[in-house]
C-alpha cells in the first residue's frame, strides 16, 4: 500500500488542535474502545518487536478511590474526576514472550543484562505509549498525560504479583471542550532540530 499525506482535518485532530484536557465528558469508554486502543498502541515498532507496554486501565469510582494514594495532591482532582486512568507501565519480563512477537531468531540474549533488559523496555514502552496517544485522538478521545504519582505505591497497589513497572499515567475521556486557556508556546525548528 501506498502510503499519502493525511488531510488537515486529520492533522488537526491528532496534533495542531488537539491538547492535554483537564476535564470530560461525563461518559464511560466502553471495553471495546479500550481494546482497540491497545491493539492500535500495539503496532507501535519496537526493537525486536519486544512490545514491552503494558496498560492498567482504571475506570471503576474503587479503583480511582484506591490510586488516590499514589496521586500528587495537585493531580487528584484530575484523576477524580476522569472516566479512565491509564497507566503506563513496561513489563520487565518482556524477554519471556520474545520468541512468541520475534519467532524469526532468539535473540533473548540480546537482553541477558538487567539493566539493559530495563533500559529497552522502558525506552520501547515510551515508543507504544507514543502511539497510544494519538491513537486515543484518532478514535476520539482526549488524554491528560502525568508524572505526579508514586509509581512505587501503585505497583503496590495494583501491580505486585506481575512484572509491570509504571512509568506514567494519563487521565482519558470524551473531550467536551478544548482548555479555556491557549496553547502554550512551541519550540521552533531551528532549536529542537540540526540536518547534517
Amino acid at each position: 500500500m501506498t502510503m499519502t499525506r493525511l488531510n488537515d482535518a486529520a492533522f488537526d485532530q491528532l496534533f495542531r488542535t488537539a491538547r492535554s484536557h483537564p476535564t470530560y465528558a461525563d461518559k464511560a469508554i466502553d471495553a471495546a474502545t479500550l481494546e482497540e486502543l491497545s491493539a492500535l498502541a500495539g503496532l507501535a515498532p519496537t526493537a525486536f518487536n519486544q512490545q514491552p507496554l503494558r496498560v492498567l486501565y482504571i475506570t471503576s469510582e474503587e479503583g480511582k478511590a484506591k490510586l488516590d494514594e499514589a496521586i500528587v495532591p495537585g493531580n487528584k482532582a484530575k484523576v477524580a474526576a476522569a472516566p479512565a486512568i491509564a497507566i503506563f507501565c513496561y513489563d520487565a519480563n518482556f524477554v519471556e514472550t520474545l520468541p512468541k512477537v520475534f519467532p524469526l531468531a532468539d535473540v533473548r540474549g540480546y537482553f541477558a543484562d538487567p539493566a539493559g533488559a530495563a533500559q529497552a523496555g522502558q525506552l520501547n514502552a515510551l515508543i507504544q505509549s507514543g502511539m497510544f496517544i494519538a491513537a486515543a485522538r484518532g478514535l476520539g478521545l482526549g488524554m491528560g498525560p502525568m508524572i505526579g504519582f508514586d509509581a512505587a505505591k501503585v505497583k503496590e497497589l495494583f501491580l505486585a504479583d506481575n512484572g509491570w513497572q509504571p512509568l506514567y499515567f494519563s487521565t482519558l475521556g470524551y473531550v467536551e471542550a478544548q482548555p479555556e486557556y491557549d496553547r502554550l508556546p512551541r519550540l521552533g525548528f531551528e532549536e529542537v532540530a540540526k540536518v547534517a
